[in-house]
């Protein structure tokens, strides 16, 4: 039955003169229409409720309202809610699908995401928790895209309170949050090996590390042929040292002054871009180039000898912190260092014996904003290892083809130095003369080689200068020596 009212066209069952059954009706406007179910005049049942823009309404209605569970599509915006109605308003429990891909499933308070939910966004991350006034509030949980998942207190959006966050690369922070950044007291383990137990401000900690420091001088003096100690600091922009962090890795470098060779001097001791490599820039006004550097084990049956060590105490040791060159066929790889060494920067003569292969001293972890180097000494250079010439280099006459016993033992050990084993017997060199560490300006360099950087910072390298100074031969020794030279 059709029927014409001034407010409307409606075309459905009639009862007692009222809409009831099944009918449409077409507003005034003609922008709305509804199709479905009416009692008494209203729209109540099953029903669908059109707007001319293409919006829909389609689920239960009471009374004339929206109420109960249904289908709201928004052709504006393209969204789309699946669930439980109240007057009208998303009311309870329902799905809210967002034109981007946003996803929200979870309760609604008339019209707006209030209690437990969970919200999918666009790029596939999952936030569990509870919301109130479309905000993520209260506790929760966040899986972001990359991995990382954070599970703590929310304030509008942001997490606030106390959380934990673990990163995708295994880095975990447990503490306090404000404004969606690390505020207040909170550890942090970094990936790296770095752990800042500590107050935090902003996301940075508030007692950063910003530089390293080598305690003492920094300008030092140690005797050729003694291990030295080189102790480091963590500091903040203040001098104070940062006991809150630990595990930063160090490496400890050494290097001499780099000039250009002389155009008769062979630079193959080097390649090119292992040349670049080997140089480093210091605060004394010039570039420096690598020098080996070893780490000795003391042997504990031996005790400390303050005096000069005998020839067959000592041998030779070849660095491994610089790539070497072809050694000749009548040549064998030399054999390490070990030996009683006590730590300081000046250092005590030590009496070391071949036990096993040298090696670079090792990268440091610092613990509570402190390490220590112990026993470092410089070790043997690698064939045809030119920057120490040509600093000694000076305009002379040439040499005759007498040279002194010095001199000889210089020659000998700069390109002539081999190890020979036969049987139990082994010859060996002394570490401790002057040929083998000549004496002169060395530069010592801690670096920052913490990977990856602790929060993205790489702390500038520390410097000071070693002055190696010739060891004084005792009285009984020199005599000898004299006594060999009058001989010949």
């Amino acid at each position: 039955m059709e029927v014409l009212q001034s407010s409307g066209r409606y075309v459905g069952d009639v009862k007692r003169q009222l809409r009831d059954g099944f009918g449409l009706y077409v507003y005034p406007n003609s922008f709305y229409q509804y199709e479905g179910e009416w009692k008494n005049g209203k729209k109540h049942g099953i029903g669908k409720f059109l707007m001319k823009g293409g919006s829909y309404y389609e689920g239960e209605f009471a009374n004339g309202e929206i109420e109960g569970n249904g289908i709201r599509y928004w052709a504006s915006s393209g969204n789309e809610y699946c669930g439980q109605f109240s007057q009208g308003e998303l009311h309870g429990f329902g799905v809210l699908k967002y034109l981007d891909g946003t996803r929200y499933e979870g309760e609604f308070h008339y019209g707006v995401r209030t209690g437990h939910g969970a919200l999918i966004d666009k790029e596939g991350q999952v936030y569990r928790g509870s919301f109130h006034n479309n905000k993520k509030q209260g506790e929760g949980e966040m899986y972001y895209k990359y991995g990382s998942h954070y599970q703590g207190d929310w304030v509008l959006d942001q997490r606030q309170g106390h959380g934990i966050m673990q990163y995708a690369d295994g880095s975990l922070y447990e503490g306090q949050w404000r404004n969606d950044l690390f505020n207040g007291q909170g550890s942090m383990i970094h990936c790296s090996g770095v752990i800042y137990d500590g107050i935090w401000i902003n996301g940075r900690p508030a007692a950063e590390a910003s530089k390293l420091v080598i305690l003492g001088e920094e300008i030092r003096e140690v005797v050729e042929g003694c291990p030295f100690s080189v102790e480091v600091q963590l500091q903040n922009n203040k001098g104070e040292l940062v006991k809150a962090e630990s595990g930063r890795v160090l490496q400890i470098l050494a290097g001499v002054k780099h000039v250009k060779l002389s155009p008769n001097v062979s630079d193959t001791f080097l390649e090119q871009e292992d040349l670049e490599e080997s140089l480093f820039e210091t605060p004394f006004g010039y570039t420096a180039i690598n020098y080996p550097l070893m780490a000795y084990v003391p042997e504990p049956d031996k005790p400390v000898n303050s005096a000069e060590p005998s020839r067959s105490e000592v041998t030779a040791v070849r660095s491994l912190s610089i790539k070497d060159t072809s050694v000749n066929e009548a040549k064998l790889d030399f054999l390490p260092i070990t030996g009683n060494i006590h730590g300081s920067l000046q250092g005590s003569q030590f009496t070391p014996t071949v036990e096993k292969e040298s090696s670079a001293p090792p990268n440091q972890r610092t613990e509570n904003g402190y390490v220590v180097f112990c026993n470092i000494a410089f070790a043997l250079p690698p064939d045809n290892y030119s920057p120490l010439d040509e600093l000694e280099k000076k305009p002379s006459k040439r040499l005759s083809s007498r040279t002194t016993v010095s001199q000889e033992k210089i020659s000998e050990s700069r390109s002539e130095v081999s190890i020979k084993l036969s049987g139990k017997s082994k010859k060996k060199q002394n570490v401790t003369d002057p040929q083998i560490v000549k004496p002169g300006d060395y530069v010592i360099m801690v670096k920052d080689v913490t990977t990856p950087p602790f929060l993205d910072r790489t702390l500038p390298p520390a410097f000071i200068l070693l002055k190696v100074k010739p060891h004084k031969a005792s009285k009984k020794s020199s005599r000898k020596e004299h006594q060999k030279v009058s001989n010949k």
